[in-house]
């Protein structure tokens, strides 16, 4: 298939990358490389302390030195649960410089979650804010783990020592007999001790294994994406190639906003090894909920990135002390993880004076596999166009469709994991025998390459032997002024087969369900309008957000 999409690239942006990417023989060569061009720029900004490239390397060396005396081999798994922290970069690449792949642990995994995610993925260390000590804790019996490096909030790498991360560390150190644990450690300690230890630098290829991403577990138990150095290389380069025509060249002019949790693969990719690649300023947002806080942060540089999901956008537009904040350094803003509802997006651009670009990636993908023009104003519901080295197709039987016609959406490209983590029987099942890995997403592509995502295939609502795409009443009902936000899910119909329920949070206590009806009549065909309409305070959401519908539908069992 003629990949159509390269006529509409914006100027600059090259059609492959496989040059560039191979100017860097793994994810850590990269990040060395960066942080010696960049030595004297800030790399990280949070709670008002900064580090620069020269020192994040310092600290990652000496981490790496440390892993390495404990006898961390090449292509052990080391565990970080922390949210984001200074803390973070050092020790993941600390990870990367050891030759070891890091597992990227949500800090608010439930003790049985974090047991699963440690034993599959056989990780033997595990690095710990020690807020989260406690899950850590519950979760150790019968697993590997065999060191574990404990750091506090305000620890701030080897500044303040942090006494409650010390009385962390003398609480497990009782209970060590019982683990037959031999180290426990402060990761300040870690670090001091790591200056005298002799850091060995690996032999580290394209094809050796960077990170075990576990997906959400959607599907079932949480899986292990494996992503190898030129996985997750390949997706930087690609994301950088689109970043390039639209930035004010590299350096400290860049400042990105990182409010997504960077052990989530969305900012990981793209705020944290992307802009590390510019040689950018990263604003590590440590609790993104927390909107009161979150802004002052944002009043306190000159941000010209920021990356989110839609219901963050909403979150934000929905505080007015926002539009109060100077936006004039605001160049980019990228919106991924879920779908980005056009309301939200027109409020965003009136506001800030900043279109949002929505772009399309899965964990199996490192994740980029889409990404719309960084300056066009109009909002088209476009995922965008496929990034450099990638093709797209959209197919049904393991056949290509036609322009327009909709179907799995398909992908190929070098930042497509290899499979699952020790899961063979799940792996045969994501590739089709073209070697394109089959997404679950449904959509279509227009005769510019644009890429349209109606829903997920499980996702799908079969009212009468009619598709109806969450995404698409979700927007409809986004459209009232009343509703703040919406979700959408099909329900057992005697008559129809399923019909469509709304679970709506309102912006004040008069909005009725017959009025939510009655406005989603004026957008959508009879067959796709909510039946039901259920008013909640909250919505369950994943790590990033991202409302999570299979959990409404567990409701209606």
């Amino acid at each position: 298939m003629e990949r159509i999409w390269l006529a509409h690239y914006p100027e600059g942006i090259p059609a492959d990358i496989t040059q560039e990417a191979a100017a860097y023989s793994s994810l850590a060569d990269l990040f060395e490389q960066s942080c010696t061009r960049y030595a004297d720029n800030v790399a990280y900004l949070s709670m008002g302390v900064s580090m620069t490239y020269a020192q994040t390397l310092a600290h990652a060396r000496h981490f790496a030195a440390w892993l390495q005396s404990q006898g961390v081999a090449q292509g052990d798994r080391v565990a970080i649960m922390m949210p984001n922290l200074l803390q973070y970069p050092v020790c993941l690449f600390g990870t990367l410089m050891a030759g070891a792949v890091v597992v990227n642990t949500n800090p608010l995994y439930t003790a049985h979650e974090l047991k699963h995610q440690l034993i599959d993925s056989g990780a033997q260390t595990v690095i710990v804010a020690e807020n989260f000590a406690h899950t850590l804790q519950e979760a150790l019996p019968g697993t590997a783990v065999k060191h574990i490096v404990i750091t506090s909030l305000g620890e701030m790498l080897g500044g303040v020592r942090g006494l409650m991360t010390d009385l962390v560390v003398r609480h497990i150190k009782k209970l060590v007999p019982a683990w037959r644990l031999p180290n426990v450690v402060r990761l300040s300690m870690a670090l001091k001790l790591g200056t005298k230890a002799r850091y060995t630098r690996p032999k580290l290829t394209h094809h050796d294994l960077a990170a075990l991403q576990y997906t959400g577990g959607t599907t079932g138990v949480a899986k292990g994406a494996m992503l190898s150095h030129g996985n997750l290389v390949s997706n930087v380069c690609q994301a950088c190639a689109w970043l390039l025509p639209y930035t004010e060249g590299t350096g400290e002019r860049e400042c990105v906003v990182t409010a997504l949790p960077l052990y989530h693969i969305f900012a990981l990719t793209a705020n944290c090894l992307t802009y590390l690649k510019l040689g950018a300023r990263n604003l590590l947002i440590v609790n993104a909920r927390d909107i009161p806080d979150f802004i002052k942060s944002l009043s306190t540089v000159a941000f010209t990135a920021l990356t989110g999901v839609n219901t963050l956008f909403n979150a934000l537009l929905n505080n007015p002390e926002f539009a109060k904040l100077d936006f004039s350094s605001l160049h980019t803003t990228l919106g991924g993880g879920m779908a980005v509802q056009e309301a939200i997006a027109q409020r965003w651009l009136q506001v800030t004076g900043c279109p949002i670009a929505q772009a399309y990636g899965l964990t199996e993908t490192s994740p980029a596999v889409t990404i719309n023009p960084l300056d066009k104003p109009d909002f088209t519901g476009s995922i965008g166009l496929p990034v450099p080295s990638t093709d797209v197709r959209i197919r049904e039987n393991n056949q290509d469709l036609a322009i327009g016609e909709s179907g799995e959406i398909c992908i190929k490209g070098p930042q497509v994991t290899a499979g699952y983590w020790n899961r063979p029987d799940e792996t045969v099942k994501i590739f089709d025998p073209d070697g394109f890995l089959l997404t679950g997403d449904i959509g279509y592509m227009n005769e510019s390459g644009y890429v349209f995502i109606l829903d997920r295939k499980k996702d799908m609502i079969l009212v009468s032997g009619f598709n109806v795409y969450p995404n698409e009443v979700e927007a409809a009902a986004m459209a009232h002024p009343g509703i703040q936000e919406a979700a959408a899910i099909g329900i057992p119909s005697g008559v129809t087969g399923e019909a469509v329920k709304l679970y709506v949070i309102a912006r004040d206590d008069t909005l009725t369900e017959a009025q939510v009806i009655a406005h989603c009549r004026t957008l959508l065909t009879g067959y796709k309008v909510p039946k039901t309409v259920v008013f909640r305070e909250d919505l369950p959401r994943s790590n990033v957000g991202k409302i999570l519908r299979r959990k409404l539908k567990d409701e209606n069992k």
